[in-house]
C-alpha cells in the first residue's frame, strides 16, 4: 500500500513514528493509501529546514522569487488535471469541481507573481529639514499553515504562495484525510526552482499541530477549518507568542425577496447548497424565503434536487460525489431524522441513499428541509453536507434579524431585483462576505477572504491585501543626511523648522 510521506528540505521523508492514518477512496469506501504521522522530532526537522532556508530566501530579490512563482504557475497549469484527479480520488468531489478548486488556488499564485507591486513601500521626503521617512514591509521568518480536507489544493495555495513571495519560509500541515494533492504541489514548487527548505510539508494529527503551535521558531500560523478548532488554534498559538489568522465554520444564509427571479434563485440555491456535497464553508445552508415566496421557491428547489445525478467523482455524468468519510456521512444523515423530530418538514430525504455498484462508498443524497424552526439542530449546527434548510420570514427586516442573530458571519447573499434593498442589505447584514444575486461570494485573489463573529479568529482575513499584511511586518525608517552647511553644535530641542 502506498504511503504518503513528509516533504522536508526539498525531498520526501518517511515518518519514523510507526503511526499512520488511512486514506480512503470515498466513492468505493476502500482504503487505498496510508499517510505517515509526524513525530515531534520530524516537525522540528521541517522547521529547522525552513529556518535555515530563510537565511537566504528572506533576503533574496523579489525578481528571483517572482521568476520562480511564474514558473510554478506554468507547472500548475500543465498539471491541473493530474492534481484534480488526486483530489477526486481522496476527497470524492467531481472532477469539474476539483478543476475549479485548482483554478481558484492558482489565482493566489498569480497574485503572488505580482508581489513586486504589493510590497512597494512609502516615502515622505522633507518631513523636517533634510529628514525623510520611509515605510517598508519585511518577512516574518518561518510561518505555518494548517489546512482542511475539503479543499486539499486550494486552501494551501491560499497560504504558502503569498507567504513565500513575501520572503518567508513555510511549513504546511495538510489534512490527513486527503494529503496527496498538497504533496504534489510541493513537488511542483521544487521543480519550478524553489530552494530546498522554503516549502515543507509535515503529515500528521494533533501531535504535529500542537508542535507547530508551540514551536519557538514559528512566527505565525494560518488555519482554515471548524470553529471549535479555530478557537483552539488561536488560543494556543497566541499563548506561544504567534500571529494568528484562524478561519472557522459557517451557517450561510441566502435571503430571497418576493421580487426575485425564483427560477434563478432555485438554480443558485441548488448549486450553492449541494456543490462539493455541501462540504465547504461558503455553502448556502439556509434559504430565508420572505413573504409569500416560500411555497413556490421550495417546489422549484425540490424539483431540481430530485434530478441531481450523484455518483463517483471520476464519472463525467456525476454532478455530486460522496462525502469524505463514512462517519461524516452518518452524522449528516442523522440531521435529517432530528430535523423531522424537531418540527421541520422533510421535502427531499437524502439519507439512506446508495449508488449502484458503489454500495460501500460514502454516498448520501441531497436533503431539502422546509419550515425549519430556528431552534432545530439542522438550523443551529454547521452540518457540512448536502442539507438545505428553508426558513420563512414575513419581512425583509425579520430576515436580516434572523441572519444577524446567527453566531456565524462568514458569507451571505440576497436575491432581489430591488437595488435599494440590496444596498441596505450590504450595509446592514453582519457577515464578512456578501453576495447580491451571487450565492457563494468568494472573493477573487486580490480581495481578501474571511468572515465575522465565530467564523474568524484573529484580526486579518486570508489572501489579498490582508494576507500580505499578515505575512509581513512593518518598519519605519527615519533618515537625515546632514548637509555640509549644518556644521556646529545645537543643544536646543529639535523643532520642525
Amino acid at each position: 500500500m502506498k504511503t504518503i510521506t513528509h516533504w522536508i528540505d526539498g525531498k520526501p521523508v518517511e515518518s519514523a513514528s510507526g503511526r499512520h492514518g488511512a486514506v480512503y477512496n470515498p466513492a468505493t469506501g476502500a482504503q487505498e493509501k496510508q499517510v505517515g504521522f509526524a513525530t515531534v522530532d520530524e516537525v522540528d526537522a521541517a522547521v529547522a529546514a525552513a529556518k535555515a532556508a530563510f537565511e537566504t530566501w528572506g533576503v533574496s530579490s523579489i525578481a528571483k522569487r517572482t521568476a520562480i512563482l511564474f514558473k510554478y504557475r506554468e507547472l500548475l497549469d500543465a498539471h491541473r488535471d493530474e492534481i484534480a484527479e488526486l483530489i477526486t480520488a481522496e476527497h470524492g468531489k467531481v472532477h469539474s469541481d476539483a478543476l475549479g478548486e485548482v483554478a481558484r488556488g492558482m489565482e493566489i499564485v498569480e497574485l503572488a507573481c505580482g508581489i513586486s507591486v504589493q510590497l512597494k513601500g512609502e516615502l515622505s521626503t522633507q518631513v523636517s529639514t533634510r529628514v525623510d521617512v520611509a515605510s517598508i514591509r519585511q518577512p516574518l521568518g518561518v510561518v505555518a499553515g494548517i489546512t482542511p480536507f475539503n479543499f486539499p489544493a486550494m486552501v494551501p495555495m491560499w497560504m504558502f504562495p503569498l507567504a513565500i513571495a513575501c520572503g518567508n519560509t513555510f511549513v504546511l500541515k495538510p489534512s490527513e484525510k486527503d494529503p496527496s494533492a498538497s504533496f504534489r504541489l510541493a513537488e511542483l514548487a521544487s521543480e519550478a526552482g524553489l530552494p530546498d527548505g522554503v516549502l515543507n510539508i509535515v503529515q500528521g494529527d494533533k501531535v504535529a499541530v500542537d508542535r507547530l503551535l508551540e514551536h519557538p521558531d514559528i512566527e505565525a500560523v494560518s488555519f482554515v477549518g471548524s470553529t471549535p478548532i479555530a478557537k483552539y488554534i488561536q488560543l494556543k498559538a497566541v499563548e506561544h507568542g504567534k500571529r494568528v489568522q484562524a478561519l472557522g465554520g459557517a451557517k450561510n444564509h441566502m435571503l430571497v425577496l418576493p421580487d426575485a427571479d425564483l427560477d434563478f434563485a432555485a438554480d443558485q440555491a441548488i448549486n450553492a447548497a449541494y456543490g462539493s456535497a455541501g462540504e465547504r464553508c461558503m455553502a448556502v445552508s439556509v434559504v430565508v424565503a420572505v413573504g409569500d415566496t416560500g411555497d413556490e421557491l421550495v417546489a422549484k428547489i425540490a424539483e431540481r434536487a430530485k434530478n441531481l445525478k450523484i455518483g463517483p467523482g471520476n464519472d463525467p455524468s456525476s454532478e455530486m460525489g460522496p462525502l469524505i468519510t463514512r462517519e461524516h456521512r452518518d452524522k449528516v444523515g442523522s440531521y435529517v431524522t432530528s430535523a423531522a423530530e424537531q418540527g421541520a418538514e422533510v421535502v427531499v430525504d437524502g439519507s439512506g441513499f446508495t449508488v449502484e455498484g458503489h454500495e460501500d462508498g460514502f454516498f448520501i443524497g441531497v436533503t431539502l428541509l422546509d419550515k425549519v424552526p430556528v431552534t432545530a439542530d439542522a438550523y443551529r449546527d454547521e452540518i457540512f453536507g448536502p442539507v438545505l434548510a428553508v426558513v420563512r420570514a414575513e419581512s425583509y427586516d425579520e430576515a436580516v434579524r434572523l441572519i444577524n442573530d446567527s453566531r456565524w458571519g462568514n458569507g451571505t447573499a440576497i436575491f432581489t431585483r430591488d437595488g435599494g434593498a440590496a444596498r441596505r442589505f450590504q450595509l446592514e447584514v453582519k457577515a464578512g462576505m456578501v453576495g447580491v444575486n451571487v450565492p457563494i461570494p468568494v472573493p477573487v485573489g486580490y480581495h481578501s477572504f474571511g468572515g465575522w463573529k465565530d467564523s474568524l479568529f484573529g484580526d486579518l482575513h486570508i489572501y489579498g491585501n490582508d494576507g500580505i499584511a499578515f505575512y509581513t511586518q512593518g518598519k519605519v525608517i527615519t533618515t537625515r543626511w546632514p548637509d555640509p552647511a549644518d556644521a556646529g553644535i545645537n543643544l536646543g530641542f529639535p523643532s520642525h523648522s
